[in-house]
């Protein structure tokens, strides 16, 4: 009988199976849209510095900012991050003391390695090149070695992106870019305010939103992946949250052999994703 089960023994916290869908049979290469390439880690630190990098739209990954921060700067900074959907987190002094000896002035920020894209700009790139999208959504997935696969099995069956919140995901450093062994430099990576407006967004462009769930009736191989289609992967604690797998359009389940707990959620991803990329190819 076939089951999708929520949670498995040991390991890291994100193995549960979430959905998948999308176009473009191709696999790897050529699937990003136009943008800078990836730049190699670092820190701004200072309020300065910082507003600079900001102006002049560079890339940042996250803002760590000093509890109670005022004064000369402090409000530019929040306006701008706010403008480029980088999150702030707020934290004691102790932290950004752990991230330089300098005069940080509560403010330490973390440079991109990649270029987040807009959404709906992937969106209008991916139809304009004639391709069917396929994009996955990532929900708590905060193993970034996970995250790395993820990235890795979308390229190679066709997915043009890779969506993620800006809060409650893992970070993509370094060890999510050796896992992705440079997928994460290749395709689109969208970092979003909400998830859940970011469905509205797949939906208004018609794009619809599959889940996979332990009791879904459908089997991942009974589902139409030849249509604009975005996955959405949980992580395996907790699954896709209550009110995006109420959006989803579609819930299946990835049958099993046996009552083992579950497969791990880069393992799931692969098979859904691959399942897609079967699909597509079948279609033409």
């Amino acid at each position: 009988m076939p089951f999708l089960p929520n949670k498995p023994p040991g390991g890291s916290s994100d193995r549960r199976p979430p959905g998948a869908a999308g176009k473009r049979p191709a696999g790897a290469s050529g699937n990003r849209a136009p943008g800078p390439r990836a730049a190699k880690p670092s820190l701004v630190i200072g309020r300065k510095p910082l507003l600079e990098a900001l102006e002049a739209g560079k890339g940042m990954d996250r803002i760590f900012m000093q509890k109670g921060a005022t004064g000369e700067g402090i409000e530019e900074i929040r306006r701008l991050a706010a403008t480029l959907q980088v999150p702030i987190n707020t934290v004691p002094v102790e932290k950004l003391n752990g991230f330089t000896r300098a005069n940080h002035q509560g403010v330490v920020a973390i440079a991109a390695l990649i270029t987040y894209m807009d959404l709906q700009a992937v969106i209008d790139q991916t139809v304009e090149r004639g391709e069917t999208p396929l994009f996955v959504m990532l929900d708590g997935v905060t193993d970034v070695r996970n995250i790395g696969a993820i990235a890795r099995s979308a390229l190679c069956c066709g997915a043009q992106a890779l969506v993620i919140p800006d809060k409650g995901v893992g970070a993509l450093n370094g060890e999510a870019m050796k896992s992705s062994a440079g997928a994460l430099e290749k395709i689109n990576v969208c970092r979003v305010g909400s998830l859940l407006k970011a469905v509205d967004t797949l939906h208004l462009n018609g794009i619809r939103v599959c889940t996979a769930e332990m009791n879904a009736p459908v089997r991942v191989f009974e589902v139409d992946w030849a249509v604009p289609t975005c996955v959405i992967m949980g992580n395996e604690e907790n699954g896709v949250q209550h009110f995006l797998q109420k959006a989803a359009d579609v819930r299946f389940t990835i049958p099993m052999a046996g009552g083992f707990d579950s497969f791990n959620v880069s393992v799931a991803a692969g098979i859904i994703l691959y399942e897609a990329l079967k699909h597509r190819l079948y279609a033409h």
